[in-house]
């Protein structure tokens, strides 16, 4: 087992969307190409799972296990070269679990070019010391903004699961 520390620092009773925020940057390089030049889509995943394992860990203060994604829209290739960035957010707890939104953006900073290339909902498991599912602080979104970003991922993963209801 590893183990993040020896002890523990106590979870509080609330955590903020900002709390969890997380944003990382790559670039596109051939390692993570398929034979036209584009991101693997498993690179991809790979990415958005790493961001929401961080967001999910920033907002519990513990370690995380992935326990579910819904599928994956993949909107736009990502072009070798491109400058990716992977944004995650906690959204929604239970008690255990944390749910996150996680969009994938490709850039090309010489164009000036920005474009949405994939988004997926995850959903992280914190941990004890012992590895069993242990309670999770309660999101609090303070302010307008939070609020907003919290109420735009509920609404999107509640349109998601009723167009692959109707599907």
């Amino acid at each position: 087992m590893v183990s993040e520390a020896t002890t523990l620092a106590p979870v509080p009773e609330t955590a903020t969307l900002v709390d969890s925020y997380t944003e990382m940057s790559e670039i596109l390089m051939p390692n993570h190409t398929n034979n036209l030049g584009r991101a693997l889509g498993g690179s991809v995943l790979h990415w958005m799972d790493i961001c929401g394992a961080i967001a999910s860990r920033r907002f519990a203060r513990r370690q995380v296990v992935t326990a579910s994604m819904d599928h994956v829209d993949f909107l736009a290739p990502i072009t070798l070269g491109d400058v990716v960035t992977v944004e995650g957010y906690v959204f929604e707890t239970g008690r255990a679990s944390m749910d996150v939104r996680v969009t994938v953006r490709a850039e090309r900073p010489a164009a000036d070019e920005r474009r949405d290339t994939a988004t997926s909902f995850f959903t992280f498991v914190a941990l004890d010391d012992e590895e069993t599912p242990t309670p999770v602080p309660t999101l609090d979104c303070p302010d307008e903004r939070q609020r907003a970003l919290r109420d735009r991922a509920l609404e999107q993963r509640s349109r998601r699961r009723r167009d692959l209801a109707e599907g």
